[in-house]
């Protein structure tokens, strides 16, 4: 259905001006022109769903403006032929790797040519804009005199998600024609805005239906149309004092998020704007060397190596979802919430559990975190509509899938599965939530064990994109393949692995939360070792991660993987067991290791005097995932080091900028990170032994 409407709209959108000859001499565009003598160029760049402009596209790109200078037409169009919108930004795969600034200043120096010479056309211009105008895309459309964007069209700058600035002229023409104050938050957070938003902000001149494209086209080319001009305001930011005082404001906002030693790219967008603002000519080609220099730090590079690293798990999922209805089996903090991302994704879901009180907390959850993540309220509605509270768990006769999410028991977790499989549908498919269970323990009392897959979901479900599709060896094939399908459908991240206690990601994770426990123990201040793992880049420290968590399951995946691991693993003190005993098991009870308040941790500042982070700290907590993510690697749990490194990200939000935990290894060199194991092993005991694995990583 969906590709049938696609069909239709990409038609549809080439009818908007004058219907395209077939024998377009261009490769990428097609270039037509009215009964007004007004051209309008389609970008549909060859053999690609959307839009990106690659070192070919910018050049044929020159040459097409070339002609239109020469053929003098009474204006000019821009539109996209793609249904996905008007250009998604600059082709990533050509800054790969790249290693030489003067390369990259050489490439970016022809390109800006290429949007210069948009720019300085002697007839009136009109960028028309649906779907997503981002990036580079933008910064083409900013080079047009007008820009007019259909209703839906979402604008932004997410180069800084790259570890980089924009760097085809945007820096300059952005904030000189939107507030600073606005148009820099938008760079600096790569956020994006609907079209109404943009409106607002003077980035385009008007908003209209497809059907009134043409109207509104002409307006624009015969001064009709209101243009935004920069107000007084702006004028205002860009004048040098004002900026000096901004820009101070700026880089307080952005060290709240990353630190600069992590993160130049901010930075060096503020420092920009702060030393050649007032004048368009000089930070345009200020903007060349600073993108350059960028470009080629570990960070930007890191980045983009994940940026691909989504890409290929999202090919790893596959198409064609089969699964309509999902029923889920225990509505508490996870269960509940996988319930409303996946009826939020636009499947029926029902929701299941011994009492009403935790399906009605699921539901008001889902109702805020739909609140938060969709726009249209009719939208809202809907999704609320498809999360289906079921006390007598009738869902089951009729799911595709059934997620079960009860505690972690397996003997309850049998018991739930005697009761609803032989009720359940031929060929539905029986997933576990399970975090460590192996499913050779799990499929022990089933009539169909090969029906039964691992969909192992991170918390929070709404932010962390990875699931583990776990599987054993007596699966049936194709259902691996439905559940890897129903992953990607729900816009979420699968990773493949074997059935394993821990599978990946918590048996990388428990070691990094347990050493911050023996730390403890060793009377190191609990905010000190969270400030040691936020300073190698974590999005949180352990101690606030086991709170997060719940004190609970971190015993309980603990106990589970010292069975099988024993001393690979640091000891659980006493003093966590009789903690999780009172019931203070961190931000669900409100109070573990950290007060909660407003699901925050409560942390006063470390004393400005008293001890500091070390490298050792550091190596502790961190060196201990590399080692297991290699285990992993050697003992078959994953078979593709690329994908261990995008799960830990996605699971765990690994710091992006060091590419993931095998990366991280690789760049500080294999031999350096083994001898510093040793050295920690000698010290601290055998659970820091290098694995075997590290020999044959490359």
């Amino acid at each position: 259905m969906e590709s049938r409407i696609m069909t239709a709209l990409g038609d549809r959108v080439l009818e908007l001006g004058p219907k395209p000859g077939t024998d377009s001499p261009y490769k990428h565009f097609k270039l037509t022109r009215d009964e007004g003598g007004v051209a309008w160029l389609l970008f549909d760049r060859a053999d690609a769903s959307a839009n990106t402009l690659s070192s070919d596209v910018m050049e044929e790109f020159d040459a097409v403006l070339a002609a239109i200078e020469t053929e003098r037409p009474a204006g000019l169009v821009i539109r996209s032929a793609k249904p996905s919108g008007f250009i998604a930004g600059a082709d990533v795969n050509e800054f790969r790797g790249v290693s030489d600034p003067d390369m990259v200043v050489t490439r970016i120096r022809a390109a800006h040519a290429v949007v210069d010479h948009l720019e300085a056309l002697k007839l009136p211009t009109v960028a028309v804009i649906h779907g997503f105008c981002l990036g580079g895309g933008l910064e083409v459309a900013l080079a047009c005199q007008s820009r007019i964007a259909i209703d839906g069209a979402r604008f932004g700058f997410p180069e800084v998600m790259l570890g980089l600035h924009p760097g085809l002229g945007g820096t300059a023409r952005f904030t000189a024609l939107v507030n600073p104050t606005q148009s820099m938050a938008l760079m600096l957070t790569g956020r994006t805005i609907d079209a109404r938003r943009a409106k607002s902000l003077g980035l385009v001149d008007a908003v209209t239906q497809e059907r009134h494209v043409q109207g509104a086209v002409k307006d624009a080319l015969f001064g009709r149309l209101k243009r935004a001009r920069p107000g007084l305001l702006t004028r205002a930011a860009n004048f040098g004092p004002v900026r000096g005082l901004l820009a101070k404001r700026m880089r307080a906002e952005a060290a709240k998020a990353a630190s600069r030693e992590h993160y130049p790219a901010p930075y060096a967008l503020i420092d920009l704007w702060e030393t050649h603002g007032g004048s368009k000519a000089a930070m345009l080609k200020a903007e060349q060397a600073s993108f350059a220099k960028l470009m080629v730090t570990p960070t930007a590079q890191n980045l983009i190596r994940v940026f691909f690293l989504r890409e290929q798990m999202k090919k790893a999922a596959g198409s064609g979802n089969t699964i309509k209805h999902v029923h889920v089996i225990g509505a508490g903090a996870m269960g509940g919430d996988i319930a409303a991302w996946v009826a939020g994704q636009g499947l029926r879901v029902s929701l299941a559990d011994m009492k009403a009180e935790p399906i009605a907390g699921g539901i008001k959850r889902a109702a805020e975190l739909y609140g938060k993540i969709i726009r249209k309220p009719t939208d809202v509605r809907d999704a609320l509509d498809r999360l289906i509270p079921d006390m007598d768990g009738e869902g089951v006769r009729n799911a595709d899938l059934i997620i079960e999410a009860v505690p972690e028991r397996l003997e309850l977790k049998q018991k739930v599965y005697a009761g609803i499989e032989p009720r359940m549908k031929p060929g539905a498919i029986l997933a576990t939530n399970t975090s460590s269970i192996p499913l050779q323990d799990l499929r022990t009392t089933l009539a169909r064990p090969g029906r039964l897959v691992g969909l192992h979901f991170f918390n929070p479900v709404s932010r962390l994109q990875l699931v583990e599709v776990v599987n054993h060896d007596g699966n049936d094939q194709e259902v691996l393949k439905e559940a890897l399908a129903f992953v990607g459908a729900i816009d979420r991240l699968p990773l493949s692995v074997k059935s394993s206690p821990g599978f990946l990601v918590n048996r990388a994770l428990t070691p990094y939360m347990l050493e911050a426990m023996v730390m403890l123990d060793e009377k190191i201040d609990q905010r000190l070792i969270d400030a040691a793992a936020e300073q190698f880049g974590m999005p949180m420290g352990p101690i606030e991660l086991a709170d997060q968590v719940g004190l609970d399951i971190c015993l309980d995946v603990g106990d589970m993987l010292r069975t099988k691991f024993g001393d690979l693993l640091p000891p659980t003190p006493a003093w966590l067991r009789d903690k999780v005993a009172k019931g203070e098991l961190g931000r669900k009870t409100g109070k573990g290791f950290y007060t909660w308040k407003d699901g925050k941790a409560e942390k006063a500042p470390l004393p400005e005097t008293g001890p500091r982070v070390t490298d050792q700290m550091i190596d502790r907590l961190s060196l201990p995932m590399s080692n297991v993510c290699v285990a992993c690697l050697r003992e078959g749990i994953v078979d593709d080091a690329d994908a261990v490194d995008g799960a830990m990200i996605f699971g765990t939000g690994y710091a992006p900028f060091r590419g993931g935990p095998l990366n991280y290894a690789r760049t500080r060199g294999v031999e350096n990170v083994v001898s510093t194991l040793r050295g920690l092993a000698e010290r601290f005991g055998g659970r820091f032994a290098p694995d075997p694995g590290w020999d044959s990583l490359q």
